[in-house]
């Protein structure tokens, strides 16, 4: 079943426990991680938690809690929900206090819960997606897993009203990534994608799929490039803890490579879950 969590006390994931001055309502004061259950275990539970704590430093907030008092609180959530494979999703907002630009220096308000996993449409996977070529208009510090997710928000909307999958998005004639989604390209064998700078968030499973082309013997390289570049390359994919690896067919209505889902690209999805 469905459950949530608010500082140490478990209630229904439909309970509502928001007040109206909670500083994560009045201004997106807060950070928050996604992570994946299979079977009963969080997967890359140690890279959520690193990416986690360094997203609430980035922003001066004081957890309150270890990273091992997280753990335990998730995997206690796991098993009271008696679900197999399920979401996590946990929020750490600075809490309740009167309305000011100024924060408190408080520990944070953490909450989460556990649902079960929403499983995407498997034909995208077989068939490959489409994506959207959109301006990246977020601000500068996208490797934090902050709150604001409204300029993300209306670019995936945006792309699903054009009748594609995802928006890719460009800043400055650069592309970063999807709206919820890093990119990789496979051109001439080579794995290419943006590298981890601030203007992308720094994706688990694009962690893991560096690892798998490492122990593949399959060249990387993170650099920059221009968005015509995606239609010069042989394959291209999408990763995100949701979708884990989806290949790109085309990209604003363009075929990219042949227009089916690549070798290499299904060769590293299915090295990925060999780890799941």
């Amino acid at each position: 079943m469905a459950i949530g969590y608010l500082n140490g006390k478990v209630i229904s994931s439909s309970d509502p426990v928001l007040p109206i001055d909670e500083r994560g309502h009045q201004f997106g004061d807060g950070v928050y991680e996604y992570i994946r259950i299979y079977n009963g275990r969080a997967f890359m539970m140690d890279e959520h938690m690193d990416r986690f704590f360094k997203s609430a430093k980035a922003i001066k907030l004081n957890l309150g809690q270890t990273r091992e008092e997280i753990i335990t609180v998730v995997n206690d959530l796991i098993e009271r929900s008696g679900l197999a494979d399920c979401d996590v999703y946990m929020q750490a907002t600075r809490g309740i206090a009167p309305r000011n630009h100024l924060f408190p220096n408080v520990p944070a308000s953490i909450s989460m819960t556990v649902k079960p996993f929403r499983a995407m449409d498997e034909t995208l996977r077989k068939n490959g997606a489409k994506v959207k070529l959109l301006p990246d208009e977020r601000w500068q510090n996208c490797w934090i897993k902050t709150l604001n997710l409204l300029p993300n928000l209306l670019a995936k909307q945006e792309a699903f009203e054009a009748g594609a999958f995802e928006a890719v998005l460009v800043r400055d004639g650069i592309v970063t990534e999807g709206s919820s989604s890093n990119i990789f390209l496979l051109k001439d064998g080579t794995l290419i994608t943006p590298p981890a700078t601030k203007h992308i968030l720094h994706g688990i499973t694009r962690i893991a799929v560096l690892d798998i082309a490492a122990e593949l013997g399959i060249p990387v390289e993170e650099k920059e490039f221009a968005p015509e570049f995606i239609f010069e390359a042989d394959e291209v994919f999408l990763t995100s803890t949701g979708i884990e690896i989806v290949p790109v067919t085309s990209a604003d209505d363009r075929v990219i490579g042949e227009g089916n889902p690549g070798v290499m690209t299904t060769k590293i999805y299915e090295a990925f879950m060999k780890r799941v």
